[in-house]
Parts: C-alpha cells; structure tokens; sequence
C-alpha cells in the first residue's frame, strides 16, 4: 500500500515547483514511509510514497517502461490478488518482467489492453498512467471502492492524491467549504455523497471508475457497477460457490514480503478469515497465524446488553483462537487515549468522521504496526449478506430513507434555528439519487426489488463510510489491511441472490453461516451479530462533555451554527438521544465527539465557509 499524487497543468514547468510537489509527498509520508519518489516531465508531475509489502527491489515507484516506441509511468496505490494470472497472460502476449511486484503488471496490463485494462484487474487499487508521448494521464479507482482517488480540476489543470491533503498542498484546492458541504458534514456525517470530497471543487472517483484527463478535459468512465442479473444456482450451489469466493479470495490475500497478522472479534466474519488463514498456514506448513482483537480499559465493567450489541467479544474470541490454534493478543486502549485520538483521526480523514470507532482503529493500527505491516480483516460481510437489523425489521426495511439515519431530528436539533435550511431536503435527493439508479428485474417482488435497493444503499454509503475509515486510519500508521470480503466477484454474486437465500434459515448473513458452518464451532457459526465494540466507561462520556463545554465557549464560524442549549441537554440528558446519529452505536457520547472533532477541522483546516 502507498500513497500516490499527481499535476498537470497546461504551460506550466513543473520543475519550477519542485518544493511544493516536495510538500504534496510529505503530506503522503504516513501512507508510504519508506520511499519516495517524484516524476517531472515538463507539465507533468506523479509523486508516489512507498509501504513496501511485496518486491522491495523491483517495485519502486513511479515506474516506468517504454514499449513499442511510447513511454509509460505509472504510481500505483493497492495490491492486486490475481497477479499471477494476469503476469502469465502477459508473458504469452510477450511481455518481460524483471521482478514480481504488482506495480510491474499493473503496469504492463495497462499497456497491453489500454483502457480495458481495469477489467483486467482483481484487487484493491488507486493508480495513475501518464503516457509520455500522447500526453494523456488515465485515473482509476478499484471496483469496491477500497482504495481513495481525491481530484480537482480547474482552467488549464488537474491535481490528484491519495488523501484530500495533499491536493490543499498544492495551492490550488482552498480549504472552503459551501452549503452542500456543510450539508454533507451536518446531515449525512461520518457518510458522504458518491464522488463528493466535502471541500469545495474537490472529488473523487466512484467505485469502479476510470478517468482520462487529455486535452485538458477530464473524462469519467464506469468499468464495474452493480448488474442485476437472475440467480441461475439452487440453493446447494450457491452455499458452495459462496464458501469456494470468500475462501479462494482470503487464500490470495494471504500472499505478501512482510509480516502479516488477522484481525479477530469472535463473530461469524473475522472467524471466517481466521479459520481459512489457520487451515491454509497448516497445510503448507508456515506456522501458527496471529490474531489480534480490541477492547477498552475496563469495558467488561460497564459493559450493557442493548439490541444491537447483544453480549461481549471476548469469550467467543477465547472460543475460536482455541478452535483455529491460533496465537492472540488484546490490545487495551486507554479511555483518555480513544478521546485525544479523536484529533489524530480527523487529521487521516481529512474530515470528521466515525469518532471512536476510528479512533481505536487508528490507535489499534498503531499498536500493530510495531510488529506488522499487513492485516486481514472482515469488513463488509454485513452490507453484502444481510447482516444489519435494518435488513431484517420490516418497519425499517420499507422506510423510504437511509436506515442508518432514520431521522434529522437530533441533526437539526444540534443547530441554531434557521441554519441550513435545506438539509432534510439534501439527504431526501441523496438517499432518492441511490434508489432510483439500483438494477432490478422487472420479474421480482417487492420485497426483492426493495432488498436490492438496500444492498446499493449499504454499498454505495455505508460500506464506503466504513472502508474509508479502514483505509485512513490503518494507513496513518503505514499499515495495510486487506478485506476479503471487498472481492467484486463475491459482490456481484451477493447482489443478485434471492433473499431466502442470502437470509437461510431467517438468519442474517444466513447464507455465509451455512457454507462456514462445518469448519467453525456452533457457537460463533450463529452467533448474533455484534458491531464493533465501543467504550462503555463514563470516563470517555465524561470527558467529550467537558471538551465540548470549551468549544461551546468560543466564538467562530463554526460554533456560530450551533445550538449551544440543545448540546447542553445531551450532556445533562444523555439518555433522550433514542435514535443513533449514525448506524448502531453513533449516541451521547459519539455525538459529542463528533463535535469535537468538527471544531477541530475546522481550526486545522483553517476552513473558510463561502
């Protein structure tokens, strides 16, 4: 994993701003600690930063080759899981390869079938493609979404990155911040529109998408999108060919140069992933796995059943490092910690974002990265199969809005009466946008074609809020995590199954329980699902409010939009917020971060509202 930039600009000499594309690569040092390196060429300049995971020697970036008389360079971001295919394909098309890293058949695939060269790929990816002698630069995007791709465009110019900072390095993008953008943070926070990067004029590629920037236009382009198509398989078929996906994508992401290790919670999805890796190691005899979970300074005290986190992690987890033979350790965060991370992971977001929950992923990332630098972990199960109770409660299920955020009420309450007068009606087009677009069949019921539409709201906003976090807060500490889960193949293959089907035995992830079933133990093959734990101590409540009572004492931009009253009746009231702000677990506490950690992008930012 890197960090890769890029600027073209008509008439410009790059090299004339050689410390300023210096400092673009600096603000990408996190994502790529161990090496740099930039490519001029008059107008043009791609900046790439390293995390060395596979072929130190023979993966430096940018990288580039000359074929049939023109010159390529490439900066590549990602990992790619069917390299070994793909090399082989281009070997018999006569190409030569000098080592075995990604970059180079990335690469090279990309001169061998130009813009279909995407399709080509499996794997998570950002990368750009200058070819020399057209002067054309190609952007693209994995088909999931795992990886970012920010860009900007304006007279004459267009500058990318990995990450929204390093496009503000440049000058060019100004850290402002208009209506729509500060609808995007008040009423869809932590989430963001499709394309949509908060600040003004800057975006980002969709999911499966490609861009050509020639002639000083850029040109978006999908290569991957959702295709509603009939489930030909009955029901033994699809329990095995959804077990051969997920095992055959977590068997090609077990590959890699440097130390890697698993993430591990004891529920259905990391289990999963644990179990496979654990069977894989022992058949090639590579030795015990090492697994890791998350928990919080004396969690188990406070801890309180509710609907959508029904019991603890820790005796399931006990469970199946006992059953998969696997080396653990728990990494205990500090409640202190959690609350000062809040500043850290607004900094690898660029934006306010999932509070807590980033930031002990951002803290639990650190810690690991002291002895590893890849990860597995089981993301996204949840969106793909059904698992969140939204899926399964019919009231929430046919309620035509997100179902993650039900509501506006506590949004707008937190505001000042009169500000952003259209918010309601911005997530209202948001959330219609999405529905309106999902594929379906004109043969299917109700409940199906609604199911769909669910499936496209998880993917295209849920699951993209929560793969954005992976990737900001593992890739702060330069450390990589891969989410099997993500492989389009086991994407396009859960959105076009029959919901008896993905939903067997009326279970949520039904589908993934029953073809895991006989290599898990019982207990955690069906077990309830559990969301990410979260702190349960008063102590971090305790000291958001507190935090927030300062903010709430200065006068700015931002605290003039705010209900300081209203605020003041969620720290005294903690127990009146009903509904979350966002997903599950988004109440008092992460309300309250949540304004922290706004008051402090806006400062370090130095946002402007226009």
């Amino acid at each position: 994993m890197c960090g890769i930039a890029g600027w073209i600009e008509k008439d410009c000499k790059m090299i004339n701003r050689i410390n300023t594309l210096n400092s673009i690569s600096r603000t990408l040092e996190r994502r790529g600690p161990d090496e740099n390196g930039i490519y001029v060429n008059g107008d043009t300049a791609l900046i790439h930063r390293r995390l060395t995971v596979i072929d130190r020697e023979n993966g430096k970036q940018p990288m580039a080759v000359s074929h049939g008389g023109k010159t390529y360079v490439l900066v590549y971001n990602g990992e790619l899981y069917n390299a070994p295919e793909l090399r082989g394909d281009l070997k018999a098309k006569g190409f030569h390869f000098r080592g075995h890293s990604d970059t180079e058949v990335v690469l090279k695939a990309c001169i061998a079938y130009g813009d279909k060269a995407p399709e080509k790929l499996n794997g998570i990816f950002a990368f750009a493609l200058f070819d020399v002698n057209e002067h054309r630069l190609m952007l693209c995007r994995d088909r999931i979404g795992v990886k970012p791709l920010f860009y900007s465009e304006y007279s004459g110019g267009l500058v990318f990155g990995s990450e929204i900072k390093a496009l503000l390095a440049s000058g060019v993008v100004k850290p402002q911040i208009d209506e729509q953008g500060l609808n995007e943070i008040f009423f869809l926070g932590p989430a963001r529109t499709p394309s949509c990067g908060v600040f003004k004029d800057v975006f980002e590629l969709d999911p499966g998408e490609y861009a050509v920037y020639e002639n000083g236009k850029l040109r978006r382009h999908t290569y991957f999108t959702l295709e509603a198509h009939e489930h030909a398989d009955n029901e033994q078929q699809t329990i095995e060919k959804t077990r051969f996906l997920l095992k055959d994508a977590i068997e090609r992401q077990l590959v890699s140069d440097v130390p890697l290790c698993f993430f591990l919670s004891g529920g259905l999805d990391s289990s999963i992933i644990v179990q496979t890796a654990a069977t894989y190691n022992r058949e090639h005899k590579l030795g015990r796995i090492h697994t890791f979970s998350v928990e919080y300074r004396d969690n188990r005290r406070y801890f309180k059943k509710s609907a959508f986190q029904p019991n603890a992690d820790y005796e399931y987890i006990h469970l199946m490092t006992k059953h998969a033979g696997v080396n653990h350790s728990e990494i205990i965060l500090d409640n202190a910690l959690l609350a000062d991370a809040l500043y850290d992971s607004v900094e690898a977001r660029d934006l306010p974002g999932y509070v807590d929950v980033d930031a002990s992923l951002l803290l639990f990332c650190k810690e690991l990265k002291r002895d590893y630098t890849v990860a597995l972990s089981g993301e996204c199960a949840d969106e793909l199969f059904g698992g969140y109770p939204w899926y399964h409660n019919r009231d929430i299920l046919f309620d035509d809005c997100f179902p993650w955020s039900r509501t506006q009420e506590v949004r707008r309450g937190i505001l000042k009466r009169g500000a952003l007068p259209n918010g309601e009606m911005y997530v209202r087009q948001r959330y219609l946008d999405t529905v309106n677009q999902t594929p379906v069949l004109n043969s299917e019921s109700p409940e199906e074609k609604r199911m769909r539409q669910m499936f496209a709201l998880n993917f295209y906003w849920f699951m993209q809020c929560l793969l954005e976090r992976k990737d900001r807060c593992s890739m702060y500490s330069g450390f990589e995590v891969r989410v099997p889960f993500c492989d389009y193949r086991l994407v396009d293959y859960a959105f076009n199954m029959p919901w008896h089907l993905k939903a067997w035995g009326g279970r949520e992830k039904g589908i993934v329980r029953k073809a895991f079933e006989d290599v898990l133990p019982k207990d955690i093959a069906w077990r309830k699902k559990s969301p990410y734990p979260k702190t349960h101590n008063p102590q971090y409540f305790d000291t958001c409010a507190e935090r927030v009572r300062e903010i709430l004492k200065k006068k700015n931009t931002f605290t003039e939009l705010l209900d300081s009253n209203a605020i003041e009746r969620i720290i005294t009231q903690p127990d009146s917020i009903k509904t979350p702000w966002y997903g599950q677990l988004m109440q008092a506490p992460q309300i309250l971060a949540y304004i922290i950690q706004l008051d402090y992008w806006f400062e370090k930012y130095k946002v402007e509202i226009i």
